[in-house]
């Protein structure tokens, strides 16, 4: 199972969104697991990384609402 900042690491490339050097630990684990591939200087999420973000997003459950309930 994904933890929340790998979420958030999938949702940011999702979105081409650049991220922090600080997360790119995740990265290697994200890539092993298959969530992620490397294209040139680029990541890309693989159909099991989209799927991940979707499926987090039919949760229903938004960054904010997870931030008030911790």
């Amino acid at each position: 199972m994904l933890h929340d900042e790998e979420l958030s690491i999938l949702r940011d490339i999702s979105q081409s969104v650049a991220f922090a050097d600080d997360r790119q630990g995740k990265m290697g684990q994200l890539i092993a697991d298959g969530y992620v591939m490397k294209d040139g200087d680029l990541f890309e999420l693989t159909p099991k990384g989209v799927t991940a973000v979707e499926e987090h997003a039919a949760l229903g459950v938004s960054d904010a609402e997870q931030a008030r309930a911790s």
